[in-house]
């Protein structure tokens, strides 16, 4: 896909359309679009060999999301109007009418403007390649399977305002603003959400709990955001997901990254950090210095060697013997990492720096994959047998407070509670937790307004009588 004019061209020819008769700039701007906002990381099943098919499980706290199939055959949106198009896309409405959830980002895709709508619309019509595949249903618990509810949560919540450029901004900013509250949607992650999952519109960019993993705050707070960060540091993060003594993309960032941010324009990047860097700073409660400035190198070998007999079994017992048997290798004794920062250094780390340890715990448990132009990163996981041991909830509690002990925020402690929890995909939020209790609610507020009705008709007929 990532060359972009190329993929469109190749794709004609293999459907055997003449690409002379189309417009190739219309194409080329509408996949720019396809890729600014993300769209083929979460239409395409990993493993899947047909772009934008669908199939891919949306892991939220409601339940598992299913994207749909979005290429032009009659199984996605091949019938799709352009106007059918922009409603989906913008307000979230399917051309059945039935609501989208806004695991769909259409909260933050309202702000695209016309002509890129025309041109995404052109590019899926006419620059990917169709493929029928029907893909598993998306079947949410009650209540949150009622899809028309979602039109209350849009009245109350979405905002479908159109782009307005800011005449007393420069270009630059606006550029930014548009894509990291429109097309690249960094606002659906790294803002709170409140109880009915919305945005908390009053601390924008002020980072969340996304799952098993933590998105940080981003507003341009020089101690707990990323105010701190040069413009350069933050290019380099978006384009490679790494930047040296800051931090590394994993989770869902690196799949932003490796699917998206990597193959946006210089300018465009740049205009991110410029936007980001203008924001309102919002300060962290209990931060007291950037996440970042944690820690210092701290050599384990020292506490481990030689503290037991060579033949000895079941001798990583504790945080430092388990890092230096599952870590030290690849991040070094020392902690400092490899030379090259392909395994990066765990001083100097925002994922050992933050207050909230999640980041840390999901490294550990899921690993870090991602792959870009320039380097590939490949971390294991340690929660599920492969080549490296498989760790239970205590082991990495032991290693993660090690490591948080002597390279990162020591005043931070993790649990195997804390594990437990970051394993099962993190604590769910109060309106998901609700959700066992909503029906039986329902039904005895009902039999409570029956009762009422029922006396009050009884004392009414009592006071005329």
């Amino acid at each position: 896909m990532k060359t972009l004019l190329a993929g469109s061209l190749f794709a004609l020819m293999a459907f055997g359309a003449q690409a002379e008769t189309l417009d190739v700039n219309l194409l080329r701007q509408g996949e720019q679009v396809a890729t600014a906002s993300d769209c083929q990381a979460c239409h395409t099943a990993p493993g899947s060999k047909t772009a934008y098919s669908g199939g891919y499980g949306i892991a939220s706290p409601m339940g598992t999301i299913y994207a749909t199939n979005i290429t032009p055959d009659s199984s996605g949106i091949g019938n799709y109007s352009e106007a059918q198009f922009s409603e989906a896309v913008r307000h979230g409405v399917r051309a059945d009418g039935a609501q989208l959830y806004p695991a769909m980002p259409y909260t933050s895709y309202s702000m695209m403007t016309d002509e890129d709508l025309h041109a995404l619309y052109y590019y899926m019509m006419h620059g990917v390649k169709a493929q029928a595949q029907h893909n598993p249903q998306t079947d949410l618990p009650f209540p949150f399977n009622l899809r028309f509810s979602m039109r209350f949560w849009n009245m109350m919540f979405a905002n479908d305002k159109m782009w307005q450029n800011d005449g007393s901004k420069s270009a630059e900013w606006n550029r930014g603003n548009y894509l990291v509250n429109g097309l690249a949607h960094c606002n659906t992650c790294h803002t709170p959400r409140g109880f009915m999952m919305q945005e908390q519109q009053d601390r924008p960019l002020a980072g969340g709990p996304l799952g098993s993993w933590y998105a940080p705050n981003i507003t341009s707070d020089e101690v707990s955001g990323i105010g701190g960060w040069s413009d350069d540091e933050l290019v380099q993060y978006l384009k490679t997901g790494r930047a040296p003594g800051k931090n590394q993309a994993a989770g869902g960032m690196a799949e932003a990254v490796e699917h998206s941010l990597q193959y946006l324009p210089e300018g465009d990047l740049h205009a991110i950090a410029t936007y980001l860097k203008g924001t309102a700073p919002i300060r962290d409660e209990g931060d007291t210095i950037p996440a970042f400035s944690y820690g210092a190198p701290h050599d384990v070998e020292n506490s481990v060697r030689g503290r037991n007999p060579n033949n000895a079994n079941h001798s990583l017992d504790n945080g430092a013997a388990l890092f230096s048997g599952n870590c030290a290798s690849c991040h070094q004794p020392d902690g400092a990492g490899s030379a090259n920062q392909a395994y990066p250094s765990l001083f100097h780390n925002t994922a050992t720096g933050l207050r909230n340890p999640n980041n840390l715990i999901s490294a550990i448990l899921f690993g870090v994959q991602r792959d870009t132009a320039d380097h590939q990163v490949l971390m294991p996981g340690f929660s599920s047998p492969s080549y490296v041991d498989k760790l239970n909830d205590q082991q990495v509690a032991n290693i993660s407070n090690f490591v948080l002990a002597h390279y990162g925020n020591a005043e931070v402690t993790v649990t195997a509670g804390d594990v437990a929890w970051v394993r099962k995909g993190g604590h769910p939020p109060l309106l998901a937790r609700l959700q066992p209790m909503m029906l039986p609610g329902m039904i005895g507020a009902i039999i409570v307004l029956l009762v009422v009705i029922v006396v009050w008709c009884l004392m009414r007929r009592r006071r005329v009588d």
